[in-house]
């Protein structure tokens, strides 16, 4: 049987290739298949027929709005409750082709743009009841430079807004009084500058919202999904709307009056089954070379006394046994380090001390020092549950090779730095996959990806997590 490939397939059906992948995944081309990580398509397939909208999607119990939509988290949460989204927007045009693959289908009205500053100028967004976004956190994160709501000169001699696009979700506010609920997200470190949190509650409050004005700041972790990710969560509800007595005397919604705790989980000791598919893709099996440094530093684990994190061997002192002579040498620096780094590489001086005969000969048997600056830093920070580095959950890192405990996994960002474990049944060190990482976000199962892994992960690494935005959304409506 000759077979074509899913951008072959697109172009003879004059449709894009994400929807042709979500067919794949859902079982709707017979004979599909799968080979290398890649969907091959019979040439002979008929293009399936678009499945029209029920009743009930008809006339749904709510209708939302998707700012800053990115590939849908908001989306999945509030249609799991029965909503039905009319206008999803975003800038990033890769973003939009996954969220149109995986959310409009023919005879569909949802509207998909992509400026938010023309929209709210034109306003050409249709009646809704829920207005839901994630809007840019960049100008509020630790990582970028806090220049909150501030419009700042860029790298280019431009100028970077993203702080006051917060205030375009205000402007459509205005022009929709009909809305009744918002349910926004954002970086926890907005919550923390106390100016910058004063304007969000004030400009909310002004249009007659009752909000969570005490910070609802959460983690994926505290409800049982394996993923370190504080994020701060901002709930209104018009006063027209208000179900409570409680709400309509407060005057405040409350973290009680929406019984986060009750949902609270513990995460397993170990997460990484609970994520695996069970068969593995060869194609996210690491790079021989990676293979090479971790095994490598598991014979370093395995035979050195009284490892302390972080191990520098580039600034141990390779070679050097006298401890006044490594402070003077000038390649190692020691003396014009300020204090923090001279103690973070004195515990690399120490353990090269205390085990520097198999340290050198380690070294000089892998050619150590010949290796890149990442693969010569090791952090060992997973010594509460595990003996090995196959145990944990590994990451390359700017700051080296960083292994942690396997309970639950790092926050997923919008940068490619995806989590390494290893796979028990392949018995290999692998990556997650996009299909495995979308479940730290709580993605559904047949979501459709971008064709592109890296651009997959960055994707993912900006997303909502869908299971707490369902929780907080269905208590708020409650209210």
């Amino acid at each position: 049987m000759d077979y074509l490939s899913v951008k072959e397939t697109a172009r003879l059906w004059n449709i894009g290739t994400v929807m042709i992948a979500k067919y794949c995944v859902c079982n709707r081309i017979p004979g599909a298949k799968k080979e290398k990580g890649r969907w091959l398509i019979p040439a002979d397939a008929t293009k399936p027929i678009n499945v029209r909208k029920t009743k009930s999607e008809k006339n749904p119990p709510f209708t939302f709005v998707d700012l800053f939509c990115g590939i849908g988290g908001f989306h999945q949460a509030m249609a799991s409750l029965g909503g039905k989204c009319v206008f999803a927007c975003d800038i990033n045009e890769l973003c939009r082709k996954v969220y149109a693959a995986n959310y409009k289908v023919v005879g569909d009205d949802l509207i998909i743009a992509s400026d938010i500053k023309k929209v709210a100028k034109e306003n050409t967004i249709p009646p809704f009841d829920v207005l839901c976004g994630g809007f840019p956190c960049q100008t509020f994160s630790k990582a970028g430079k806090r220049n909150g709501f501030k419009v700042v000169e860029d790298e280019n001699g431009g100028t970077d807004d993203r702080g006051q696009l917060f205030f375009r979700i205000i402007d459509i506010l205005k022009d929709h009084p009909e809305c009744k609920y918002v349910i926004l997200e954002n970086v926890r470190n907005l919550a923390d500058k106390k100016d910058d949190w004063k304007v969000v509650c004030d400009e909310l409050k002004k249009l007659g919202f009752i909000i969570t004005e005490e910070p609802i700041i959460e983690s994926p972790h505290n409800f049982g999904i394996p993923q370190v990710r504080e994020r701060v969560y901002i709930l209104g509800i018009k006063e027209n709307a208000i179900k409570t007595d409680v709400l309509r005397n407060s005057k405040k919604i409350t973290r009680e009056m929406l019984n986060i705790n009750s949902n609270h989980r513990k995460c397993p000791k170990n997460c990484i089954p609970m994520l695996l598919d069970e068969v593995a893709d060869p194609n996210y099996f690491v790079s021989d070379e990676i293979a090479e440094v971790l095994n490598i530093w598991e014979e370093f684990l395995q035979n050195v006394n009284n490892v302390k994190s972080p191990f520098w061997l580039h600034k141990a002192g390779l070679g050097i046994y006298d401890d006044e002579q490594y402070k003077k040498d000038p390649d190692i620096g020691y003396q014009n380090m300020p204090n923090w780094k001279k103690e973070m590489v004195w515990r690399s001086r120490e353990m090269y001390n205390n085990n520097h005969e198999f340290i050198d000969s380690w070294a000089a048997r892998y050619n150590m020092t010949e290796r890149s600056l990442i693969h010569q830093k090791f952090e060992w920070n997973a010594s509460r549950d595990c003996t090995t580095i196959k145990q944990g959950i590994t990451q390359f890192r700017q700051s080296g090779v960083r292994v942690k405990n396997p309970d639950y996994f790092p926050s997923l960002v919008a940068m490619n730095n995806t989590p390494i474990v290893w796979d028990e049944s392949a018995q290999k060190y692998r990556y997650l996959s996009p299909h495995e990482a979308a479940k730290l976000q709580s993605f559904k199962d047949d979501f459709i990806f971008n064709e592109s892994d890296p651009v997959s992960y960055r994707q993912l690494g900006n997303s909502v997590n869908v299971k707490l935005v369902k929780i907080f959304a269905n208590a708020l409506m409650k209210l």
